[in-house]
């Protein structure tokens, strides 16, 4: 499984806004400066985030966006899902008609297994675990909040 940058900024958008959950709506040019991610591209992103019910849109010069869910209950499987699509390593495992063997390969068992050990370990990893991590990396790393 490789997560492309979709999967990347979207990550880093809601470790932002896990850190300021319960106070308000988070400018977008607020979210793109602190996780350097190109603000044209996280508009595209929220989008998908909201869509995905994970966070919430306000319009106004008072707007924003806010995650709508506690971080500590917000899997990064799930979070992958909304962004990426299926997290199996190879097509066949979703679709039957995507395997010349229609299913009955040597190959599947090994997939299979790939694909539930990546499912575990994501869904044992919560974006407020994330959020946790990164405010500990930043605060060592010269970057802190007000």
């Amino acid at each position: 499984m490789k997560v492309s940058t979709k999967g990347d900024y979207g990550i880093r958008a809601l470790i932002e806004l896990a850190h300021h959950y319960g106070e308000g709506p988070i400018q977008s040019s607020e979210i793109a400066s602190r996780q350097s991610v190109p603000e044209s591209y996280l508009e595209q992103l929220l989008i998908v985030l909201r869509k995905a019910g994970f966070i919430r849109s306000v319009r106004g010069p008072q707007g924003g966006h806010a995650l709508i869910r506690d971080p500590f209950e917000v899997k990064l499987s799930q979070v992958l899902i909304a962004l990426e699509g299926d997290l199996s390593p190879i097509d066949c495992l979703d679709e039957a008609s995507a395997c010349s063997k229609a299913g009955g390969c040597a190959q599947r068992c090994v997939w299979e297994a790939v694909r539930e050990a990546v499912v575990n370990v994501l869904d044992g990893v919560t974006i407020g675990e994330l959020a946790e991590r990164d405010r500990l990396a930043t605060t060592v790393g010269g970057r802190y909040y007000i």
